[in-house]
């Protein structure tokens, strides 16, 4: 029973003696005895493996194979303390397994990557339900052919001939040298204090002579320029120079001001536009300058030299007429209110206009009754404040048409045609349309509306009504 014990006591005796010095397996300095520690320690330190070995550690397993054996942590048999004579026996082969692993271990760790590759998923998200959807899709990928792709290719929308207005790339010379519509001077100015932003239009220069189809024009060589101003997108609130007489070279100096906050004002684009005037046809429109006003110092001001571009609108507006209508079934009365125009066209050089307006009831096709207003001396934007009233049975009503033209008043000659509008029955367009439904719902309630003037070949070609009438 004592043989036993004293091999086991004097065992650990020489255990510890060996190990404060060398091993006797390894055969190397350990001070720290780590080599000769019990395998439950071990465990200890070292810690559960996982269940799976991670991939960094299997790939360097294969690319050192002629070291020492690598046992994992299952392989590593942890024997518990025992007093049996073969303990010595087991627990050094547990030590040697257990410090070629650390080895091992501390080696690969040496040669792990800092930040390993993570394979991110799309974030799903969803309702607790049986089918998801993915919040981004998969993108499903074309491969082009040059030959697809060059036949998707338009070279008319890079080309400089384009209609399109953009020239954002072009200098204000180039812009001159291509289609060679002149330059304008003009200047802005926003005034803190009051509020409000003046525009000043100075002059122009090398204006392209007058295109026009009529013969019978004495001057083909000069124009009769002037200038429009406003602020897109309102175009209705525009102003208006005076007309130049036979000059290529129009030299306004006129002043317009704006009545617009400051931040407004910054979201706005300045549209100029030249028109030649002529009293015998249309008014053409030589060209244009846009210039948006956030990328100018309105405070400090500035002037400016900028070559016209081609304009889409041929034609400028004829102007806008305000009217109210009301109904009285009891008395079949028509009531008409011509209360203002504005921005009408000028016809005549030296004062703008005289316009007036003449009220014409046509029923069915037949003239019936013509009334006008007075006319107002040298302006475009009057006011009339006029009322008529026109006799109509409640039973003629659906009958009944009425057609608005404003001239230009003429001492010497013929009243110059303006514009015109036909409302009733054979209507010139959807606007005047729903100003009389409006009218025939609402009886003993007058209904105003702004309508835009159109010309006599439009009104005759869409409204039987305004070929009855002068």
């Amino acid at each position: 029973m004592l043989e036993p014990l004293n091999e086991g006591f004097l065992s650990r005796i020489s255990d510890l003696l060996l190990c404060s010095w060398t091993c006797r397996h390894c055969c190397q300095k350990c001070y720290e005895s780590s080599c000769c520690q019990s395998s439950e320690d071990e465990v200890e330190i070292l810690g559960p493996f996982p269940a799976q070995t991670p991939p960094w550690l299997m790939a360097s397993r294969s690319s050192d194979k002629d070291g020492d054996s690598v046992h994992t942590a299952s392989e590593v048999p942890l024997t518990p303390r025992t007093n049996s004579p073969d303990r010595r026996c087991s627990s050094s082969d547990t030590s040697k397994s257990t410090y070629s692993l650390t080895r091992r271990i501390s080696s690969l760790e040496s040669r792990r990557p800092s930040s390993p590759l993570i394979d991110i998923k799309p974030i799903e998200f969803g309702v607790l339900s049986a089918k998801k959807e993915p919040i981004q899709p998969s993108v499903l990928r074309r491969t082009y052919t040059p030959d697809d792709y060059f036949r998707k290719f338009e070279p008319q929308l890079y080309s400089l001939d384009s209609n399109s207005d953009d020239v954002d790339f072009l200098t204000d010379e180039e812009i001159l040298s291509k289609y060679q519509l002149g330059m304008l001077h003009f200047s802005t100015q926003y005034d803190l204090l009051h509020n409000h932003l003046t525009v000043r239009v100075i002059e122009a220069r090398d204006l392209p002579p007058p295109i026009s189809h009529d013969g019978s024009r004495q001057d083909m060589a000069h124009s009769n320029p002037y200038v429009k101003i406003c602020l897109l997108p309102d175009q209705k609130n525009s102003k208006q120079t005076g007309v130049k007489r036979k000059t290529q070279k129009p030299v306004f100096e006129e002043r317009y001001t704006f009545e617009i906050p400051f931040l407004e004002a910054q979201r706005r684009t300045l549209l100029l536009t030249v028109v030649d005037f002529d009293k015998f046809s249309r008014h053409c429109v030589i060209g244009k300058v846009s210039v948006p006003l956030c990328e100018v110092d309105l405070v400090k001001g500035g002037h400016w030299w900028k070559a016209l571009v081609p304009s889409s609108q041929n034609e400028v507006e004829l102007g806008e007429l305000l009217l109210s209508l009301n109904y009285l079934p009891s008395a079949g009365r028509l009531n008409v209110d011509v209360i203002r125009a504005k921005q009408l066209l000028q016809t005549d050089v030296s004062q703008g206009s005289d316009p007036f307006v003449k009220i014409q009831l046509v029923h069915g096709l037949k003239l019936v009754k013509t009334k006008k207003t007075s006319f107002l001396r040298g302006t475009i934007d009057p006011f009339y404040n006029e009322s008529f009233s026109f006799k109509v049975p409640q039973e003629e009503l659906e009958n009944a048409s009425l057609v608005f033209t404003v001239f230009g008043h003429n001492m010497k000659s013929s009243n110059d045609f303006i514009g015109r509008i036909v409302i009733g029955q054979y209507s010139s367009g959807p606007s005047e349309s729903n100003h009389w439904r409006r009218m025939l719902s609402t009886h003993r309630t007058a209904v105003e509306q702004w309508h835009s003037l159109r010309s006599r070949a439009e009104c005759d070609r869409v409204s039987p009504a305004s070929l009855e009438v002068t």
